[in-house]
């Protein structure tokens, strides 16, 4: 099955860095500079893609990771500001809240 080109990177490297390039496609089998281009940096671009959508990478993170979950801190008092500042909040923008404290206040007129 044939692949469909339809875009273009334009890049400028060195005369070096070209025929080092080059050496490695012919080394590698590859029918084309592009071809070998095109496959080593999609192959990395999908490993950066995994490794940046992996959270727990090591054995020490799962660790950690699973630590706290078993064994949570108990909440200081950024947090439980952080929480009453929250619930402040949702209940100023909750659409059934909004509709009651309307009604209310056209009552009193």
């Amino acid at each position: 099955m044939a692949t469909i080109i339809n875009d273009r990177i334009d890049v400028r490297i060195s005369k070096e860095q070209k025929e080092l390039i080059k050496y490695a496609s012919e080394l590698s089998g590859f029918k084309s500079l592009s071809e070998f281009v095109v496959f080593h940096i999609q192959a990395q671009a999908n490993k950066i893609i995994k490794d940046s959508s992996t959270v727990l990478n090591t054995i020490e993170d799962k660790k950690i990771f699973l630590e706290a979950i078993l064994n949570p801190a108990e909440p200081n008092d950024a947090l439980k500001k952080a929480r009453l500042n929250y619930l402040k909040f949702k209940k100023a923008n909750d659409p059934e809240d909004r509709i009651v404290t309307k009604i209310t206040r056209q009552d009193k007129f």
